[in-house]
């Protein structure tokens, strides 16, 4: 979701980049051509795009001038990156609207949220440049830099992403809002107000009344309490039977009306089942989904017994219950041998996460990849999914939850243990 005004709009921090570029358009990468080629330190530049890859770039604030987010660095410190970029003066800006009226198609094109390079040409003709030079992007961090650090680079890395879905968000850093840029052209001509009312109008009051008539109310959606309720209440004068922990029957009946509860919530919220996808979880599998619920001592130890599984073996699974449940669990007890297309797509993926001189040297057995020289794992589900992997006390523990991109789960394991990614 992002906030609106005339001044400034600011975007929600963006999850961990997908794949190796950040940037789809010509005008994104033209960015960040401008960021690679004029910093000093280039190890700066890569140390951003590992920040920015694994989403350490809180929300972004676009305002005329200034780019602003708060950058958490591989040590969790935050610090607060800005980047400047010089407006437009009302001149350039009179001279642009001017050209975009002139121009066929330029309207349309912004309207349709792209940037053509016959736009951004154009505008240089008439004095304009829309996207930075060599030296515009200036820096400031409050770690001390004085060029472009790791902060300010992945403010800009993530910057990239934001232009790629919005040009609008270049004319703001250049000095207009949207709907000042949408003002001015409808005041300029009656063809570039009519293709702007086309594009922005909603759509008629009557007819959308009418069409709603048409359809039948909605059912009310049954009523659902917050929770599942207080666990039961078991407090009675009788001894229990031999062979029946009343605390271990009251926790199990306590998780299963959570489980429950869950269950009907997502049902309720989809509209559908989706318990049906999927299989039946086996006995150590349940036992596992049960350890996660916080159990006491004594629940505990049985249902290590009922997993096969020591009390540290147990603490794992759980850990590995609770970042992906079943499918989690499975990629930490099986070993699986990769064939065939899967494997060619495995490597396909490793080989193309990584710039070329930032690839990390891997060792592979099976569904499984080790970082040489570190304590870090990737292993492969069964669904394609890449997952984090730590070594810990001579043990490989889970370090996060999966993702499509192997680079991607492996900078989140690094950037949470606080090591290079």
């Amino acid at each position: 979701m992002t906030r609106y005004d005339d001044a400034e709009r600011t975007f929600l921090a963006l999850p961990p980049a997908q794949g190796r570029g950040f940037a789809q358009t010509w005008w994104g990468r033209a960015w960040l051509k401008v960021l690679e080629e004029a910093a000093m330190d280039t190890a700066q530049v890569k140390a951003g795009r590992r920040l920015a890859r694994a989403g350490a770039v809180g929300a972004v604030s676009v305002r005329p001038g200034r780019i602003t987010a708060v950058v958490q660095d591989r040590d969790r410190t935050a610090h607060r990156a800005d980047v400047l970029l010089e407006r437009l003066s009302d001149a350039q800006w009179g001279r642009f609207v001017d050209m975009t009226i002139e121009r066929s198609g330029h309207v349309a094109a912004l309207l349709d949220r792209d940037m053509p390079p016959h736009l951004v040409e154009d505008a240089a003709a008439a004095g304009i440049d829309l996207l930075p030079g060599m030296g515009d992007l200036e820096p400031e961090c409050d770690c001390g830099a004085w060029d472009h650090c790791g902060h300010t680079a992945a403010l800009c890395y993530q910057v990239a992403r934001l232009l790629d879905q919005d040009p609008f968000v270049l004319l703001l850093m250049r000095g207009r809002a949207e709907s000042a840029v949408l003002d001015a052209l409808q005041a300029h001509g009656p063809a570039a107000a009519e293709e702007v009312a086309a594009r922005t109008e909603g759509v008629d009051a009557a007819e959308a009344y009418a069409v709603g008539q048409m359809l039948p109310p909605l059912p009310a959606p049954p009523g659902l309490q917050e929770g599942p309720g207080g666990p039961p209440a078991l407090e009675t004068e009788a001894m229990p039977p031999p062979g029946v922990d009343p605390s271990g029957l009251a926790f199990l009946a306590s998780r299963t009306a959570v489980e429950a509860h869950r269950l009907l919530a997502e049902a309720l919220r989809s509209g559908h089942d989706r318990q049906a996808v999927g299989t039946e979880p086996t006995v150590a599998q349940d036992a596992v989904r049960l350890a996660a619920g916080d159990p006491g001592p004594g629940a505990l130890d049985r249902l290590g017994e009922g997993s096969g599984r020591t009390r540290d073996e147990l603490t794992v699974a759980v850990r590995a219950w609770r970042l992906g449940g079943a499918a989690a669990l499975s990629v930490l007890d099986e070993e699986w041998a990769v064939e065939g297309d899967t494997l060619a797509r495995a490597r396909a993926a490793l080989e193309s996460a990584w710039e070329e001189d930032e690839r990390p040297s891997l060792r592979e057995r099976a569904n499984r990849w080790t970082v040489v020289g570190a304590p870090h794992q990737l292993r492969l589900d069964h669904d394609g999914h890449w997952w984090p992997y730590r070594r810990e006390h001579g043990r490989w523990v889970p370090a996060g939850g999966a993702a499509q991109d192997p680079a991607t789960a492996l900078a989140s394991a690094a950037l949470a243990a606080g090591d290079e990614p």
